[in-house]
C-alpha cells in the first residue's frame, strides 16, 4: 500500500477488506470505506482532471459535495455516468473511473494550449466573440459554421452514454412529525430529543454512514472518543420504531407545505443494482416541522497559483488524514485567516501527518493557537501571506511575504519554502441553500464574514453551524433547542433531554476579512471558480463593464455555474 497511507488513523476504513479499482486504465487498490478521492490520494495520484476553459491540471480540493475539481466518469457502457465527484464515490471492488476534459491524459493535455490565449478568454469572451457590424458578422458566419464542430467538441464536461439506461428508479411518499436534515452533532441531538418525545422522525444524511463531523473528530464525548461514541449512538437509534434513517440521501428541494424532495442513492455504491433493486429513489416527504442541521462549508483563499494540485481545503486535509488514514502530502503547510486551521493541523499531526508551517494573514493570534502550532512543531508566520506557488503538475514550493490585511499589500521581499501540500482556510459559509431556495432572505454576519439563514417563512429551525453556532457544545445545545421548537410546531410536548457532556475547546471561527491576496501580474492567475477558470481579474473586469449585480456577474463570468454551484467560489 502507498506510503501516503497512515497506520494509526482512518476510522472510516476497514483495513482487512482490500478493494481493487482502475482509474484511466491503471489498477490501484484501496480499502472498504474509502472514497475514490481518498484512494487516489493514498496512491499518490494528484492530477485527476483538467479545468474547463484553460485545461489547467486539477487535483482533489475538498472531501464532500462542494468539490469543484475531481470530476470523473464512472463505469462504462450503458451505466456510465459523467461528472461524478470523486469525493462522493464510495469505493467498491472493480470500480472503473476515467478522467474528463483532457486528451490524451490529465498529466499531458494538448488542450492546455488554451492557457497561451488567456487574455482572449477573459470574462464574457463568448459574448464578445463575433460581435460587430452586421456586414462583418455576415462574412464571418460561414467561418463560424466551419469551426462549430470543433468548438462544440471542446465544450462541455464528460460524455454521457447514448445507450438506454438499464436500471429502474422509484418514487416514495412519506410524512413525519419532525424531519432532520443532517446527522452531525446538531442533527443527532435533534433526533434524540424528538424521539424521546414520541414524535415520528425521519433523518436524511447524504453520507453512507451517519455522524457528520463527529466521524473522525478527535473530541471526547461522555468520556469516549467521538468516532466510537457516535457509531454506538446511531446503532441504538436504528432500533427505534419511530425513526427512519435515510443514508446516502441528499435533500435537493424545499417546497410549499413543508415538503422536501430527497434523492436516495440506493445502489450507486455497487457495480450494478441487485435484482429488483432500484438504482435511486426519490422521496417526497411532508413534515410538520423541519430541523436544518446542514453544517457549513469551508472557504478557500485567493492568491497567485492557488489552483495547483496538492492545494486543498484545511477541513478536507483533516478529514482525509483522520477519517481515511491518508496524508495529503509529505511536507504540508497551512494558509489561514482564522483559528480553525490550527486545530486541523493538530489533529493531522496526531494522526501522523507532517505539518511544516502555518501562514496566517493576521498579525496577532492567541497564545492558545500558538501553543497548538508548537505542539506539532510547525513554524508560524503571522502577518504573512502567500505571494505565489510553484510547480508543474502539483505544488512544489510556495513563496511568502509580509502582508498588511488592512491595505491588502504584500512586501516585495519573499521567502521560498518547499512543500508538496498546501491546506487553505478562508473561513466558513453556513449551508443555507435549502432555506434560501424557498425564499428566506439570508442575513450577513460581519463577525463570521458569511451569510446566515433568514427569517423562516415555514416551520423550520436551524441548528449548529448552519445557524452560525460552531463548536460541539453549541451544536448539541442548538440541536436540542431546535427539536423543542419543532415538536411545538407538531403539537407534541417535548421532554427533558440531557445534552451530552463534551470536552469542547473554545475555537474562534471569526476570520480576518481577507478573501484575496492581490497578485502581481508576473506571478500568474488567481482563481475564484476552479472548475470554470474564473479569476479575480475576471470578476473585476465584469464589474468595470457594468455587471455589478451578482446575477449579471454570474452570467458574464460563469462564476458559480459549475457543478459545485458556487459552494467554494460564490462568497
Amino acid at each position: 500500500m502507498s506510503s501516503f497511507r497512515l497506520e494509526n488513523s482512518g476510522c472510516r476504513i476497514d483495513r482487512s477488506h482490500h478493494l481493487s479499482f482502475t482509474f484511466d486504465g491503471r489498477s490501484y487498490s484501496g480499502f472498504k470505506g474509502d472514497t475514490l478521492a481518498s484512494a487516489l490520494l493514498a496512491n499518490q495520484v494528484k492530477v485527476v482532471a483538467r479545468s474547463f476553459k484553460y485545461h489547467r491540471p486539477r487535483g482533489v480540493f475538498s472531501a464532500g459535495p462542494e468539490e469543484p475539481n475531481a470530476l470523473v466518469t464512472l463505469r462504462k457502457g450503458n451505466r456510465s455516468e459523467p461528472n461524478v465527484r470523486a469525493t462522493e464515490i464510495e469505493l467498491y471492488d472493480g470500480l472503473v473511473a476515467t478522467s474528463q476534459n483532457c486528451w490524451p491524459s490529465p498529466k499531458f493535455d494538448l488542450m492546455a494550449v488554451n492557457q497561451l490565449a488567456g487574455n482572449a478568454f477573459a470574462a464574457g469572451f463568448y459574448y464578445k466573440t463575433f460581435m460587430g457590424p452586421r456586414a462583418a458578422f455576415n462574412k464571418t458566419t460561414e467561418l463560424w459554421w466551419q469551426f462549430e464542430k470543433f468548438i462544440r467538441r471542446a465544450a462541455g464536461l464528460g460524455k454521457a452514454s447514448i445507450e438506454a439506461d438499464p436500471d429502474c428508479y422509484e418514487r416514495m411518499n412519506a410524512w413525519c412529525d419532525v424531519l432532520v436534515v443532517g446527522s452531525g452533532p446538531a442533527g443527532l441531538a435533534a433526533v434524540e430529543a424528538s424521539i424521546a418525545a414520541g414524535a415520528n422522525v425521519i433523518l436524511c444524511e447524504q453520507q453512507p454512514v451517519p455522524g457528520g463531523s463527529l466521524i473522525g473528530n478527535n473530541a471526547t464525548i461522555d468520556s469516549a472518543a467521538a468516532c466510537d461514541w457516535v457509531k454506538a449512538r446511531y446503532v441504538s437509534l436504528a432500533e427505534k420504531d419511530n425513526l427512519r434513517i435515510l443514508t446516502r440521501t441528499t435533500v435537493q428541494g424545499y417546497f410549499d407545505d413543508n415538503t422536501i424532495l430527497a434523492i436516495e442513492r440506493v445502489a450507486d455504491h455497487k457495480p450494478k443494482p441487485d435484482d429488483h433493486e432500484p438504482r435511486q429513489r426519490a422521496w417526497n416527504i411532508r413534515a410538520k416541522s423541519i430541523v436544518m442541521a446542514t453544517g457549513a462549508y469551508e472557504r478557500p483563499l485567493v492568491f497567485s497559483g492557488n489552483d495547483r494540485p496538492g492545494i486543498m481545503l484545511a477541513d478536507a486535509g483533516q478529514r482525509y488524514t483522520v477519517e481515511f488514514g491518508v496524508a495529503p502530502g509529505k511536507k504540508t503547510a497551512l494558509f489561514t485567516n482564522n483559528d480553525t486551521a490550527y486545530y486541523a493541523a493538530r489533529d493531522m499531526a496526531e494522526a501522523g501527518a507532517n505539518i511544516r508551517m502555518i501562514i496566517d494573514v493576521r498579525a496577532e493570534v492567541s497564545g492558545d493557537v500558538r501553543a497548538l502550532a508548537a505542539s506539532v512543531d510547525a513554524e508560524v508566520h503571522t502577518g504573512s501571506a502567500i505571494k505565489r506557488t510553484s510547480g508543474r503538475l502539483g505544488i512544489s514550493a510556495l513563496h511568502i511575504g509580509a502582508f498588511n490585511p488592512v491595505t491588502n499589500r504584500l512586501s516585495n521581499k519573499s521567502q521560498r519554502f518547499e512543500v508538496d501540500c498546501l491546506l487553505v482556510s478562508g473561513g466558513w459559509s453556513p449551508a443555507i441553500h435549502l432555506t434560501s431556495q424557498f425564499g428566506d432572505k439570508p442575513q450577513w454576519d460581519e463577525g463570521l464574514q458569511a451569510f446566515l439563514p433568514g427569517d423562516p417563512q415555514q416551520a423550520w429551525h436551524g441548528a449548529g453551524a448552519m445557524a452560525g453556532q460552531f463548536g460541539l457544545a453549541n451544536a448539541f445545545k442548538t440541536g436540542a433547542s431546535a427539536a423543542t421548537a419543532a415538536l411545538k410546531d407538531a403539537g407534541i410536548t417535548s421532554r427533558k433531554y440531557k445534552v451530552s457532556k463534551v470536552d469542547d475547546e473554545e475555537i474562534s471561527v471569526y476570520p480576518a476579512p481577507v478573501f484575496e491576496v492581490r497578485r502581481q501580474k508576473k506571478h500568474g492567475k488567481s482563481f475564484v471558480d476552479f472548475q470554470h477558470d474564473v479569476t479575480a481579474e475576471d470578476v473585476r473586469l465584469a464589474h468595470r463593464e457594468g455587471f455589478s449585480s451578482v446575477e449579471h456577474l454570474k452570467r458574464d463570468t460563469t462564476l458559480g455555474m459549475a457543478t459545485d454551484q458556487g459552494k467554494t467560489s460564490n462568497m
